[in-house]
């Protein structure tokens, strides 16, 4: 099928299925990301990020050149690589996101409260992939009220922290920091941060 990656409502689904088998489509994908056209470069992040959560072993190969995109002066690129990297430690054999993890979570206070947004919901899958780094990514997460952002922005992104410690938390080692945390938020500024802690505390305690 023809993929029309200038187009504002592009079955991202249907697209992926083409470019799971396509490797010169991935290619190009890959290249877009660096596109100043905004949706060129959304539709191709949106793509790869689909073939990430399906195979992720068909891009471990670029690992390294998704590094580079958390230096860039442009948050959305950043934001492509964030989650992407966090999709690609499903396959990291060779223990290269180890290498990067100070860097990775340096974003956490980086200049956009979305970075650190993204950052925390990458890291339920990658704390998953990663179980000999669980107790460090709790750590990091735990400690976002030392980064710069406004304290609503704080709250905001606490709901994405809550989101993904409930991905790992019945093999998280640190389950009573994590609980702390949880229950600190039901009193935090952002309703969907409390609505999110709510429910936390609810399944934890069903099981």
């Amino acid at each position: 099928m023809p993929i029309d990656l200038n187009d504002k409502k592009l079955d991202i689904e249907a697209a992926a299925k083409v470019a799971l088998k396509d490797k010169k489509l991935r290619e190009g994908l890959l290249e877009n990301l660096w596109s100043k056209n905004e949706t060129l470069r959304y539709n191709s992040s949106k793509i790869l990020f689909a073939v990430t959560e399906q195979k992720p072993e068909l891009l471990y190969s670029k690992f390294d050149d998704l590094v580079k995109f958390l230096d860039s002066d442009n948050t959305y690129h950043k934001l492509s690589a964030v989650l992407l990297l966090g999709n690609l430690t499903k396959e990291d054999k060779d223990n290269k996101f180890e290498k990067i993890f100070n860097k990775y979570f340096s974003l956490l206070d980086d200049k956009s409260f979305i970075t650190a947004a993204y950052i925390a919901q990458a890291c339920g899958v990658i704390a998953i992939a990663k179980p000999n780094l669980q107790t460090k990514i709790t750590n990091k997460l735990l400690a976002i009220d030392k980064t710069h952002h406004e304290q609503e922005r704080i709250d905001l992104v606490k709901a994405s922290i809550i989101e993904a410690f409930e991905k790992y938390y019945e093999q998280a080692k640190n389950k009573k920091k994590i609980l702390a945390f949880v229950e600190e938020q039901l009193n935090c500024q952002s309703p969907k941060t409390r609505k999110i802690a709510k429910e936390f505390l609810k399944l934890i305690a069903t099981k």
